[in-house]
């Protein structure tokens, strides 16, 4: 392949296979998996002991915390061994006359992989819109139950995004039309029920591939939204629910690098933009004078140093989320007097969330609040007066408990002056910061998404065998606001991998672990970093795992009918310029591999992964078999039936998460 006068040529090429049918690939990924199970055979019943331990401290019969939309309390149950949920109804919170909506087992029953994407109630609550996956394309069937009746309509419609909105008139509803080979929604349709799915309405046609297309409703239920965005641009188009015959009108003109969302409240639009705003600030404006930017008025101001990330709206009330220094504050506004407080949480470092706030006239804010050593909690605070009520906390079974693990924040220099955040936890008892300890450090660093520092069962079994876990927030996240996702993406993309590999040796260096001692992990645009860290800094590692690595980062970049490629050209660079594409070319870690020693591997994929094929994994391991120099172990997992997300069920993935443990503690030698 010659790009730019640069020629590099691909032994592996052979690999992809988009029917996911030669049998000379099928062969070679069996092959993989044979030579995995056989490297790893000694450690089943290790893997074993792992699954029970983790499973055994999850809950069996577990129920979410009920939702109001409208006149219900929505939830999930799961009971027993079942590994999905049943969807249910009630009238008020705690349960009265509750029926069910959907059992998510008798739908998955007979399919290797189920997921549903999601479900939508009709205004009038009798009928039920639901979307299934059991392919892992992320490709979904989208059907109809009569809830009066409990039984399904003939409307099937094949192709599509997971969501689903409903018109007010309960005869129809919108979704999205996902093109088969980019696997880009890209055409948004109006159904009308009883009719076939080839008489659709086409509303909307992105003909940019470099936006994504979604769909929502406001919190009145007066508009349906389509959302248009791209990596650096983003904007939305508005649809009367009241009117069977709408069209979708642009709220405001999409402009080169200006992002916004809007919210209905009232006579009022909310615009959450980073318009005149590097961390985003929030405005409102008239809903019938939207196009007037000297109408706009400011609600949230913008802080060079402080990242406005979230907020909800109910009748008199603002509730918005920020963070500075990477760490979050959560403020309540009353509208009509300005008078605002900030919430007050337990531990110094934390993760708080807004969530199930669907109706406009609730008295009170629903957050997730959680931490790396308190289970995921529910409190309601009163909008007036800020009173705490804990609806619900995750139950860990086993005798666990939080004090027995501490949790800090370090800020550690990198080689160019600026200043990492780190999380870590530890178990007090099993922790000396003398350098024995294993490490086991997490990182992501991309798309702006920060890696919070929540709670994890299954992680309570490498923190009880005396490692220490650490997220390194590299820049590509946004854990310091959004210029620290600036410094971390396309010709800056190399501060990633530099920031995760100063704070492992920043680690070492503290004593808080051990050298020979450190496994790095990472998955997906995760596993990117995995794959460049193990060519650039392979001393530093004992063991890799990387999960769905993005890793033959130039070829997939420059080939326009791999799913979400154009899209990510403002992520990555686009490969075609030649700057761009070598900028790429210097990190890609399938282009980089080369004859030097590796630490052990541990790659795994999903032959049906939509967003990283299976093949960039797959090629990458043949490469280093090849060239690597070393006896470490290298091993690649397949899963046949599975995606980018792994193994569907909620018991089935801790096999995974087991096999991953197994892998580290018996290199390790524990």
């Amino acid at each position: 392949m010659t790009v730019h006068g640069d020629t590099r040529v691909d032994d592996y090429y052979w690999m992809r296979d988009d029917t996911r049918q030669d049998s000379v690939v099928l062969a070679h990924l069996q092959a993989e998996n044979d030579y995995a199970q056989k490297t790893l055979q000694h450690t089943e019943a290790l893997q074993q002991t792992l699954f029970d331990e983790i499973k055994g401290r999850i809950v069996k019969d577990d129920n979410s915390v009920p939702v109001r939309i409208g006149r219900y309390f929505y939830s999930s149950e799961v009971t027993g061994d079942n590994e999905y949920e049943v969807h249910v109804r009630a009238d008020d919170f705690n349960g009265h006359n509750k029926t069910t909506l959907l059992d998510v087992n008798q739908r998955a029953a007979g399919h290797e992989f189920y997921s549903l994407g999601g479900l939508t109630v009709s205004p009038n609550t009798s009928l039920l819109a639901f979307s299934e996956d059991t392919l892992s394309r992320r490709i979904y069937t989208i059907r109809v139950k009569d809830l009066t009746t409990d039984t399904e309509l003939s409307d099937i419609i094949e192709g599509a995004a997971s969501t689903v909105v409903w018109q007010n008139d309960n005869q129809a509803f919108y979704y999205i039309k996902k093109d088969p080979q980019t696997l880009l929604g890209y055409q948004v349709f109006r159904h009308k029920l009883g009719e076939p799915q080839a008489s659709d309405t086409l509303i909307y046609q992105e003909n940019d591939s470099a936006y994504y297309t979604d769909i929502s409703k406001s919190k009145d239920g007066s508009d349906i939204y389509i959302w248009h965005s791209s990596t650096e641009t983003s904007g939305v188009s508005v649809i009367d629910a009241n009117d069977p015959n709408a069209r979708a009108q642009l709220f405001l003109p999409l402009r080169t690098g200006i992002e916004y969302s809007v919210s209905k409240l009232g006579d009022w639009y909310y615009i959450y933009t980073n318009d005149g705003a590097v961390n985003f600030r929030l405005v409102k404006v008239p809903a019938d004078n939207v196009q007037n930017r000297d109408s706009w008025e400011e609600v949230v101001a913008a802080d060079d140093n402080v990242q406005l990330v979230d907020y909800s709206l109910f009748n008199d009330h603002l509730v918005f989320e920020q963070r500075q220094d990477g760490l979050s504050r959560t403020t309540i506004r009353q509208l009509s007097t300005g008078y605002e407080f900030e919430l007050q949480f337990d531990d110094p470092i934390y993760s708080a969330f807004l969530t199930g706030n669907r109706e406009l006239d609730n008295s009170a804010v629903r957050l997730y609040y959680t931490s790396l050593t308190t289970p995921g909690s529910y409190y309601e605070f009163d909008l007036a007066s800020g009173a705490r009520t804990l609806l619900k906390q995750s139950q860990v079974l086993g005798g666990f408990d939080a004090k027995a693990y501490r949790s800090e924040r370090l800020m550690i220099p990198a080689r160019d002056g600026k200043t990492i955040p780190v999380s870590l936890v530890y178990r007090i008892d099993q922790f000396k910061q003398d350098g024995s300890n294993p490490l086991y450090q997490y990182g992501y660093g991309a798309y702006g998404s920060t890696i919070e520092p929540t709670f994890s069962i299954s992680r309570l079994s490498l923190l009880d065998r005396g490692f220490v876990f650490a997220i390194a927030h590299v820049r590509g996240s946004e854990m310091l606001g959004r210029p620290w996702y600036d410094m971390g993406k396309k010709r800056h993309k190399q501060n990633t991998f530099n920031d995760f590999v100063d704070v492992t040796q920043a680690l070492v260096a503290q004593r808080y672990c051990a050298k020979e001692k450190v496994c790095a992990v990472g998955g997906s645009a995760g596993g990117l970093l995995m794959g460049a860290i193990a060519n650039q800094a392979p001393q530093d590692y004992c063991a890799i795992a990387a999960h769905v690595p993005f890793v033959d980062v130039v070829t997939t970049m420059l080939d326009e009918s791999i799913p979400l490629t154009t899209n990510e050209y403002d992520e990555w660079g686009n490969p075609n310029q030649k700057d761009d594409y070598f900028t790429m070319l210097r990190y890609s870690p399938y282009d980089n591999v080369s004859a030097q020693n590796y630490p052990h591997l541990l790659v795994t994929t999903g032959l049906h992964d939509s967003q990283v094929q299976y093949f960039e994994p797959m090629k990458w391991v043949a490469k280093l078999r090849e060239l690597k120099t070393d006896q470490n172990r290298l091993v690649f997992k397949t899963d046949m039936e599975a995606g980018h997300g792994g193994a569907s069920g909620r018991f089935k993935r801790i096999h995974e998460t087991a096999l991953e443990y197994a892998f580290f503690f018996d290199i390790l030698d524990m």
